[in-house]
């Protein structure tokens, strides 16, 4: 039996374009970021620095306004935690996708996503981007501590670069196990295309469910 879709609007342009944009500089920084610790050489050590912290900044300009337009469009409840359908989204993950079982949860208009992928963006936002951010800060002005007073609190450019290359393999590993469930859509790139395109066709039931 054929199930019955709809195509709902779920992406707005700026997610979109916020999405995409995050995307390439968070994977350029990367590159570059190996690069200055010698795994190879592409752009070579300085071009490599120069890239990093450029787009660190552009970056840095993108959050703002994101976090602003979260906050004042009212998205940033779709980010809210909730215990409703979290245990099933993590039993579909562990066994369920490998033995064709039905997704447990749809995205709407009034909740984009799954309950673990809440937990997993809140934890992106509030814990691994502010520790980027501000490692990467330090780092960028290290010369600027004495003035700032933070020489007397026995912190050192080593703690600071390890916190800093520590928040980066977090982020990178946040990237690579989004790319894969990205891909276990109904099809390999339906998550994609939603992304693209702003429209996802989902189950007509699922599209009227309560908001979580």
């Amino acid at each position: 039996m054929t199930e019955i879709t709809e195509r709902i609007y779920l992406f707005k342009w700026f997610e979109r374009f916020w999405h995409w944009s995050q995307a390439v500089l968070i994977i350029l920084m990367a590159i570059t970021g190996f690069e200055i610790h010698g795994s190879y050489n592409l752009f070579g050590f300085h071009t490599a620095i120069d890239i990093h912290v450029y787009s660190a900044w552009i970056l840095i300009v993108l959050w703002v306004f994101t976090i602003f337009w979260h906050l004042t469009t009212g998205e940033y409840k779709h980010y809210i935690p909730t215990w409703k359908g979290l245990t099933q989204q993590i039993l579909y993950y562990m066994q369920g996708i490998f033995t064709g079982a039905p997704h447990p949860f749809h995205a709407s208009a009034k909740a984009k996503h799954n309950p673990l992928q809440r937990i997993a963006y809140l934890l992106l936002k509030v814990m691994m981007i502010p520790l980027i951010w501000a490692s990467g800060l330090l780092y960028l002005f290290y010369n600027d501590w004495a003035a700032w007073g933070l020489v007397e609190l026995g912190l050192t450019l080593e703690q600071v670069a390890v916190v800093h290359v520590l928040a980066a393999f977090l982020l990178l590993l946040f990237l690579i196990a989004h790319l894969y469930l990205i891909t276990t859509g109904a099809t390999v790139l339906q998550f994609t295309k939603a992304m693209i395109t702003g429209w996802e066709d989902v189950p007509v039931e699922h599209n009227k469910q309560p908001k979580l």
